[in-house]
């Protein structure tokens, strides 16, 4: 594909700082002309600072930005045809609507007659055509970001940069702006990059998403793309509501969880491999039965896909059971937490009730279950050091070792550590520990919590257990001696 096909491309672009922390770590991304791309991410995840390096406000450590195949890398903001509108508007409170939205196009000695043609075609875009003489402070926040994007599109830019625009709104009027500036986006034609933290947002405005986290880009592709085929644990739980779960690929179109074995339409994962397994709630089909194990008695569920006699989906499908726990009430859905009689729990959403109590069966079609291949199983590795004391380092810390796991390791000698994810233990006092860190991301995956915890060194370990944790709890973390196992360096083996 020709250069020209891309209005916008970043190329290896990284943007450290001062500490050795990275914003952005390698990032490469291609914006076509006219597109409407957000990048969407949880705070910090460096979606901002990449919008800012497009702007031309941060300068990249490494990696070039282009516009049109044109390097625009070291450019100043002024000179780049693209304009930005900031979460907080930045209007100018002693200057009118008017004089808001001219302000630039004065700046750049545009002519008085072909600057109010400009500002009141820019108005009459962003419905405000009778507000040209109103001062800013006494429009509501709505309408104040309505000025916000016609000072930037009065400009003419080849890209309209958006940085969380509508964060500052109310629910009703967030929603409301949506569809304004998607409606606006047709009319111009020109290239929109917006960013944003809300998956909803995202998924409503955009032909392309970008889904970054920790200052890199995990996945890009249409939105229905990202919700139907996440790439990782990461981006299925931060899209919609998902239920994710430890599975093994038995062989192609065949997957085991939750101690049973599906029917599913994924192919190229391998035989007997560990996998992921995301099972959306709105995909699960549900019914009342007398019993857990007797004969099915089927409610109204999902009526139009149902067969009319026995109302749950045709065909040899795996059935599974349990007891409702909870059944909340959303708007359009009920959303129920549903336990299961191997001890899974499971989110599903219908339009019908179930009241806590109820025993229920449940199913998935195939093309609802979707595999992922797993990105850590079943044991940490680290790189370690044999010390004098018949320890070994690792994670920046000592650590006590069996004997028959040390002694075949001369002092000195480069090992590879391996903890298993079940047994690292987590403190509620974090001076208990040899080491102190704190839960720097949860998953839950129906009968346990996966975390990540970020020790104060800056490692990552992970950890499997039953208890529950909060989001930046901070642990003390404990690895008994038995669980330590040590191999040659070279030896260091995957999650395989």
């Amino acid at each position: 594909m020709a250069k020209t096909d891309y209005i916008i491309e970043v190329r290896n672009v990284t943007k450290s700082f001062e500490d050795g922390k990275y914003a952005l770590d390698n990032v490469s991304l291609q914006i076509k002309k006219g597109e409407f791309v957000t990048i969407l991410g949880p705070s910090g995840c460096g979606k901002t600072t990449l919008l800012r390096c497009i702007a031309g406000f941060q300068t990249a450590t490494e990696g070039d930005i282009l516009l049109n195949g044109e390097d625009m890398t070291s450019l100043p903001p002024n000179e780049r045809p693209v304009n930005t509108v900031f979460q907080k508007y930045a209007l100018f409170p002693h200057l009118n609507v008017f004089e808001n939205i001219a302000f630039g196009l004065k700046l750049k000695g545009v002519a008085q007659e072909e600057m109010e043609k400009r500002v009141k075609k820019a108005l009459k875009m962003v419905s405000m055509s009778d507000y040209e003489y109103r001062d800013v402070d006494s429009l509501s926040g709505g309408q104040q970001q309505r000025v916000a994007i016609a000072r930037a599109i009065v400009n003419q830019p080849e890209v309209l940069l958006l940085d969380e625009p509508l964060a500052a709104l109310d629910l009703k009027m967030r929603k409301d702006m949506q569809l304004e500036l998607k409606e606006m986006h047709k009319k111009l034609g020109i290239t929109f990059i917006y960013v944003t933290h809300d998956q909803e947002e995202a998924l409503t405005l955009s032909d392309r998403v970008v889904v970054m986290r920790e200052g890199k880009i995990q996945q890009i592709g249409t939105p229905t793309d990202i919700y139907n085929e996440p790439v990782n644990c990461f981006v299925a739980d931060f899209i919609g509501e998902s239920n994710i779960l430890s599975g093994t690929m038995i062989r192609d179109r065949k997957v085991s969880f939750c101690d049973k074995e599906f029917d599913c339409v994924d192919e190229g994962f391998g035989e007997n491999k560990p996998v992921d397994v995301v099972i959306r709630p709105e995909d699960i089909y549900i019914w009342e039965v007398e019993s857990q194990k007797t004969k099915d008695r089927p409610t109204d569920s999902k009526q139009s896909d149902l067969d009319p006699e026995d109302r749950v989906p045709k065909g040899k499908f795996t059935k599974w059971y349990g007891v409702v726990e909870s059944c909340i009430f959303k708007g359009v859905h009920y959303e129920m937490t549903v336990k299961t009689e191997d001890g899974y729990e499971f989110m599903v959403q219908d339009y019908h009730e179930f009241v806590p109590g109820t025993q229920v069966g449940m199913l998935v079609r195939p093309e609802d279950i979707q595999i992922m291949k797993k990105e850590h199983y079943r044991y940490n590795y680290f790189e370690g050091e044999v010390l004098k004391n018949g320890k070994v380092r690792f994670l920046d810390a000592e650590w006590e070792v069996k004997e028959d796991q040390i002694a075949p390791f001369t002092v000195g000698e480069k090992v590879t550590v391996q903890v298993p994810f079940r047994e690292v233990e987590l403190l509620d006092y974090e001076d208990e520990g040899v080491l102190s860190g704190e839960v720097h991301y949860l998953l839950y995956k129906g009968n346990h919590y996966n975390l990540t915890i970020r020790t104060d060194e800056g490692y990552d370990l992970f950890v499997n257990t039953d208890d529950v944790w909060d989001h930046g709890d901070r642990v003390g973390i404990q690895i008994a001696p038995e669980v330590i196992l040590l191999s040659k360096a070279e030896d260091n083996n995957t999650n395989e």
